[in-house]
C-alpha cells in the first residue's frame, strides 16, 4: 500500500516576547554598566611597537608628566599593601598621620601621590571631590640626596615583599629626562632593576622583520 502523505503546515512562531525580553536584558546591562572613569592624571604617552600587554595587578605605577612631576600609585586592588606602604612611611619619615589619614590613601581609588612628606597629611585630608582638578607639585627627585621616591619604592618592596610587584613607569611624550633619572636612581636604590615602560602600541611597519615574524608565529596583524 502506498504510504499515505501527510501535509504539511507552515510553522508561525510569535516573536514578541522573545524581543521583550531581549530589549530588557538589553536595558539591564546599559543601566548596570560601570564605565571606566577619565585618568586622573591624563599624560601622552610615546608609541612603541609591541606586544605586550600592561598588567593590572600588583602594580605600582610611577607616573611622569610632560614637566616633569613624578606621581606614585598603587593598584586598587592592593589593599593590604597599602596599607603597608603607608604604615611603613608614617613611622620611618615620624608623620603623625591618623588612621582617617592612612585610611584615604588605602581605600581612595585611583589616587596619585604626588606631594612631598611635608603635604602628605594635608593631601590625605582631601576628599576625592576636592581632589578633582587640584595642581600637586610632585614627589621630590631631584638627585640621590633629595629623591623621596626612594623611600617610597622601599615601602612598595616591604609590602610586596613575596610576591610579584609589577612597576609601571608612564612618561609622557614631553617630559624632562632629569624626572625619569631620578625614578630610576629611586629603583636602583631599592635593588628593583626590572619596569616596564607604558607606551602607545602601534603595528610594526608594514614589509619589516618584526611584521614578518608575527606573521610566521600566527599571529594576527590588523591594519
Amino acid at each position: 500500500m502506498p504510504r499515505a502523505k501527510v501535509p504539511r503546515k507552515g510553522t508561525n512562531i510569535d516573536m514578541t516576547a522573545m524581543c521583550d525580553v531581549a530589549f530588557l536584558l538589553l536595558s539591564f546591562f546599559i543601566l548596570c554598566a560601570k564605565f571606566k572613569p577619565a585618568e586622573a592624571l591624563a599624560v601622552v604617552t610615546p608609541s612603541s611597537v609591541s606586544s605586550r600587554f600592561a598588567p593590572d595587578q600588583n602594580v605600582v605605577q610611577i607616573t611622569i608628566d610632560s614637566i616633569g612631576r613624578v606621581f606614585l600609585s598603587v593598584s586598587d586592588k592592593n589593599v593590604n599593601e597599602k596599607q603597608t606602604m603607608i604604615d611603613e612611611i608614617n613611622t620611618n619619615k615620624a608623620l603623625g598621620l591618623t588612621d582617617a589619614q592612612k585610611n584615604n590613601f588605602v581605600k581612595q581609588p585611583a589616587a596619585y601621590i604626588g606631594v612631598p612628606f611635608t603635604q602628605l597629611a594635608s593631601y590625605l585630608n582631601r576628599t576625592p571631590d576636592q581632589l578633582k582638578g587640584i595642581n600637586l607639585p610632585g614627589i621630590p627627585v631631584k638627585d640621590s640626596t633629595d629623591n623621596e621616591l626612594i623611600f617610597w619604592m622601599h615601602a612598595a618592596a616591604t609590602a610586596f615583599e613575596g610576591s610579584k610587584m609589577n612597576i609601571l613607569v608612564k612618561g609622557d611624550n614631553s617630559s624632562l629626562y632629569p624626572s625619569f633619572q631620578g625614578a630610576i636612581i629611586a629603583f636602583k636604590k631599592n635593588d628593583q632593576m626590572k619596569f616596564q615602560l607604558v607606551t602607545d602600541p602601534v603595528m610594526p611597519p608594514h614589509g619589516s622583520e618584526l611584521e614578518r615574524a608575527l606573521h610566521e608565529s600566527g599571529s594576527k596583524i590588523v591594519d
